[in-house]
């Protein structure tokens, strides 16, 4: 056997959602910032994540974590989440992944009762606190980046459902939040294909009405997903984050819950200290407690902590024989969509 490439990974769930940390095989992406290593990867040599995400490889679940020198001398390490649309600045689920993956591997030392790793993104700096026991990591709490309300009650026309309205916010990539029952459906397993079809084709026209500029960071700007949402009956949201080419986010989803409080606050439902509880279309739970209000660029915002927790299933090794006739791998409509 003779490979060309080796990648070693910590294959990671939290609350079900797949987060597959990339631990060796990546030295480094071009960039001095954060910012600049995500513009890399999407628009002067996506090889890397097509590598990782495509098949025979990878599949449309799940997303890898991808580790590298932090840009910012107080971060401990820069990371970035590499999706099978496009590598993304920040996903608070794949973050809690690569905290636990960090911590039970033995890539920084483990204290208990807590351990700070402090992560670089190019959405800014993201402090995750992991409760520790046993060697295990049982929480992980993020403080967020800020997030904000960029147009609240926009409204699309659209053939399948008519006006469609929705909250375009920041939570540490842009999302649109749509009340579910304006499609006709719930949040339930049962559901997911039709939510996952319908919310990534939502994604795409208001995509094409909503540049969803950033304000500080022209990187971070683009619509990137749309979540679904609803009120539980103990005052609990019901989300579903849908993913391009077309799948439901398992975990509850922590960027979407950061956006969720911007939200409500933006509605004068919260106030500092308040805790909302998010759940997944699997019944998986995240807390979203709203430290302190803030401000980016014109926008009133809001400092959350979102917490979770995650569990180690495997440890992969990936390779590229020289003779592999996929190098970057491929695609296929019957799973991955048009």
């Amino acid at each position: 056997m003779r490979w060309s490439r080796t990648l070693q990974t910590v294959d990671v769930h939290c609350a079900g959602e797949i987060g597959r940390v990339v631990t060796g095989g990546v030295l480094n992406v071009p960039g001095a910032t954060m910012a600049e290593k995500l513009r890399h990867l999407n628009e002067v040599d996506d090889s890397l994540r097509q590598f990782l995400c495509s098949e025979p490889r990878s599949a449309p679940a799940g997303s890898f974590c991808l580790l590298v020198p932090a840009c910012d001398p107080a971060a401990d390490v820069g990371f970035i989440v590499l999706q099978p649309d496009q590598a993304h600045a920040m996903s608070g689920s794949n973050a809690m992944c690569a905290v636990t993956a960090i911590l039970e591997t033995g890539m920084m030392p483990m204290s208990e009762p807590e351990t700070v790793v402090t992560l670089d993104t190019a959405a800014g700096l993201v402090t995750a606190r992991a409760t520790c026991k046993n060697g295990k990591v049982t929480r992980v709490s993020l403080d967020m980046p800020p997030s904000f309300v960029a147009r609240m009650a926009g409204k699309i026309e659209t053939q399948e459902w008519g006006t469609i309205t929705y909250d375009l916010c920041f939570g540490g990539v842009f999302y649109a939040l749509v009340d579910v029952d304006q499609i006709g459906l719930t949040i339930t397993p049962e559901n997911a294909r039709e939510l996952a079809m319908r919310g990534v084709a939502l994604r795409n026209q208001i995509a094409e009405i909503e540049p969803a500029p950033h304000p500080i960071t022209p990187a971070l700007n683009g619509l990137a997903y749309v979540m679904f949402r609803s009120e539980e009956p103990d005052g609990a949201l019901r989300t579903c984050t849908t993913l391009r080419p077309g799948r439901a986010d398992r975990s509850p989803c922590g960027t979407g819950s950061n956006s969720n409080m911007a939200v409500r606050y933006a509605n004068g439902r919260v106030r500092p200290g308040d805790v909302v509880v998010s759940r997944s279309i699997i019944g998986g739970e995240f807390t979203t407690e709203f430290l302190e209000e803030t401000q980016v660029g014109p926008y009133p915002a809001t400092r959350n902590r979102v917490s979770g927790q995650c569990w180690i299933y495997s440890m992969t090794q990936i390779g590229l024989d020289p003779t592999d006739p996929f190098p970057t791998g491929f695609t296929l409509s019957d799973t991955w969509g048009g």
